[in-house]
């Protein structure tokens, strides 16, 4: 069995940046140095621990935040590998809520990328204490002074460099630890001390990283201006402090390819990086109290991921209380159904290291939960505990999901429901506004992921579109509209006469049917058959086929037989008469406007407003942040529907964004025929 390690000794840092940073291979480098592997991996090979699947070695990017707990010095580090494309945000934030401290790995040849920007936005939103190491310092064009200076102008955070690189000519060979001011060279080989050339620059730095830890704590600062000489100790003690608070941000560096500097890198976070925090606020009931990290604590888990295949769910959990053991029962709060703990393990990228017991701060997985999904808690019965809810962005990008055989369409509801329990960013609904059902995401590419996984996993072939644009009617101004329905021949006779007054609702006023018939010439029985009709009509719309809405009908007269007026009669003569009236009260397409954030390096600013402008959009405003600039616009989703790819063209993959529905609008009349054309021509087809 793994050997089971206590609270205090336990470190969770989840490792994030931009695609291609090398989170992934800062992590074998660290597992090799552990010794949990004897050899380094590479991404491009396809065999690194934590990039395992079929569709991660394919692509050469990391899909899935993957865990690799790593034994070193008495301690345990888990590590947790996060994608660090945009289109998998999810395992981003699942990652961090599963960390203790976000370490975001920079290409010190690239800087600060778009990644390493959302990633950074993900953890100070989530409140998790940062950290960096600068990667790739290896690179003839790597430069740490430089990248430096990019983050403390991009970010507002006071960065405390712990280390320097040292060089000899262009080559990266080693560091110095501005703590204790040894000199490591290679794979961490004792150097003693630093070079004398690099004498002025270790004492700017160090200067810096002594007054960043006296500011961390009072007694320290005070210790500082009384001219005391800080310890060591009092240096790392202090460091924790501002990190704890979100103050301070350490930077470290080296190379994880060549692994320099990597061993130094985890020293570091061993003794300057938080311990799991004492205490850990969750939700008893309604009320919010703060639950103690203890291993004798009351059992409380939340799951932050679920992985599902063909052999069944294994389910990640951080225990935040207490301590999980096999083969035990335990409480779903959200389900309100208990589960049956099975064996549990310790994931190391695809494989699963034995274990009896997972302690409070500690990660662990268990297979086979029959109710449990993605953010939720686990608990003894009776307890009540559940986690804070974890914020997932919503979905950006859209196809509209078609089964290839009858036997896809019987596996299609049971996948996706698999696949969407797992994936809080993914989402699958039935759009009724144009009869598709839908496939959510985050991007293309996270599209493609899934539908192959369900191509590959589950035998589930299916076809994709872009989905249809959700228009919708109404009219802009009021008419009348009377129709009769006289049927005499063959068996029995239908009769039923009425005339409608249509008058505009608000947006948002659906629909209402009133009546005005005053004595008796169409009897009250009749007028439900009516409404039902004009419902019809208005679930199936007139103009492009889209559900009709905002529309005050009222029967205002009619007629009718005593022997042949019936249900089907008046449904009839309200649908018929409903569709004359709409047609000469000013009918209009509406078409749905999104509210789109966008947030671009200022040097394309003019190229994302000149495009936005293209697309009708409107801009509401600007604001600059570090260098970028937030526009805010206003775009009909007909013209954005594919904006990730366009971004990406204009801003070299720099831009992001992020939207919401903001109103419905009418469609300008020189694009309505267009639109009612092309509903006609899909119909002829049909």
């Amino acid at each position: 069995m793994t050997k089971v390690y206590q609270t205090e000794q336990i470190r969770n840092i989840a490792l994030l940046g931009h695609s291609g940073s090398g989170k992934t291979s800062l992590t074998e480098a660290m597992l090799f140095n552990a010794g949990a592997i004897n050899r380094l991996g590479k991404v491009e090979e396809g065999n690194t621990v934590t990039d395992f699947d079929e569709e991660e070695i394919r692509r050469t990017i990391s899909i899935n935040a993957a865990v690799a707990p790593v034994e070193w010095k008495d301690h345990k580090i888990n590590v947790i590998d996060a994608p660090g494309y945009l289109d998998f945000v999810g395992e981003v934030i699942s990652s961090l809520s599963a960390a203790d401290v976000a370490v975001m790995v920079l290409d010190g040849s690239s800087g600060v990328e778009v990644g390493t920007m959302l990633a950074w936005k993900r953890a100070v939103a989530m409140n998790k204490p940062r950290a960096v190491f600068i990667n790739k310092m290896d690179r003839d064009n790597a430069s740490y002074r430089r990248v430096l200076d990019e983050l403390r102008s991009k970010f507002d955070a006071t960065f405390v460099p712990m280390q320097l690189p040292i060089r000899e000519g262009e080559h990266f060979v080693g560091i110095v630890d501005l703590v204790t001011l040894q000199a490591y060279k290679g794979v961490d080989a004792d150097l003693g001390t630093a070079p004398d050339e690099m004498a002025d620059e270790i004492e700017e730095f160090r200067t810096e990283l002594i007054e960043a830890a006296a500011e961390g704590d009072d007694d320290l600062m005070m210790k500082y201006f009384d001219g005391e000489e800080l310890t060591d100790d009092d240096i790392a003690f202090g460091l924790q402090q501002g990190l704890k608070n979100g103050n301070l941000v350490p930077v470290f560096c080296g190379s994880a390819t060549a692994n320099v500097a990597v061993r130094s890198f985890m020293y570091n976070v061993i003794h300057n990086l938080p311990a799991p925090a004492p205490t850990v606020p969750v939700l008893k009931g309604e009320e919010e109290v703060e639950l103690e990290v203890k291993a004798d604590g009351p059992t409380v888990a939340r799951v932050f991921k679920t992985v599902d295949d063909q052999y069944g769910t294994v389910s990640y959990f951080r225990v935040l209380s207490g301590t999980m053991k096999s083969d035990t029962r335990l409480y779903n709060t959200r389900a309100e159904a208990e589960e049956r703990i099975g064996s549990l393990f310790l994931p190391r990228g695809k494989d699963q290291l034995p274990v009896d017991e997972v302690v409070a701060g500690d990660i662990g997985a268990v297979v086979k939960l029959s109710h449990t999904k993605t953010g939720d808690t686990l608990c003894k019965k009776g307890d009540n505990y559940q986690a804070l809810p974890v914020e997932y962005p919503e979905p950006l990008y859209a196809v509209a999901v078609h089964p290839k055989t009858q036997s896809d369409t019987a596996k299609l509801g049971p996948t996706i429901q698999r696949l969407t329990a797992a994936d809080p960013t993914l989402n699958a609904r039935n759009e009724p506004r144009t009869r598709e059902y839908l496939l959510e995401g985050m991007g293309e590419t996270h599209i493609n992921v899934a539908v192959k996984r369900m191509s590959d996993k589950y035998g589930l072939n299916i076809e994709t579109t872009i989905p249809k644009v959700p228009y919708q009617e109404t009219i802009t101004k009021t008419a009348s509209g009377r129709y009769r329905h006289k049927k005499q021949t063959g068996g029995a006779g239908q009769f039923g006469e009425i005339e409608l007054r249509l008058e505009p609702l608000e947006r948002g006023g659906d629909f209402e049917f009133k009546s005005e018939i005053f004595g008796g010439a169409v009897s009250s029985v009749f007028l439900p058959s009516v409404e039902k009709g004009i419902k019809q009509v208005m679930a199936q719309g007139i103009l492009v086929g889209s559900p009709i809405v905002d529309i005050r009908a009222v029967a205002v007269d009619g007629k009718e037989h005593p022997v042949d007026s019936k249900d089907i009669a008046f449904q009839i003569a309200g649908r018929e008469a409903f569709k004359i009236a709409f047609m000469a009260a000013g009918p209009v397409v509406l078409e749905p406007v999104m509210e789109i954030r966008v947030t671009v390096p200022e040097e394309f600013t003019g190229d994302v407003i000149s495009d936005l402008t293209t697309k009708r959009g409107q801009v509401q405003g600007m604001e600059q942040l570090k260098g970028d600039t937030i526009i805010t616009a206003l775009v009909p989703l007909a013209e954005i529907q594919r904006y990730g790819t366009d971004l990406r063209s204009i801003t070299q993959g720099r831009g992001v964004y992020e939207q919401k529905l903001s109103h419905y609008q009418s469609v300008p009349s020189h694009l309505v025929q267009g639109i009612i054309d092309a509903h006609k021509k899909e119909e002829e087809e049909k």
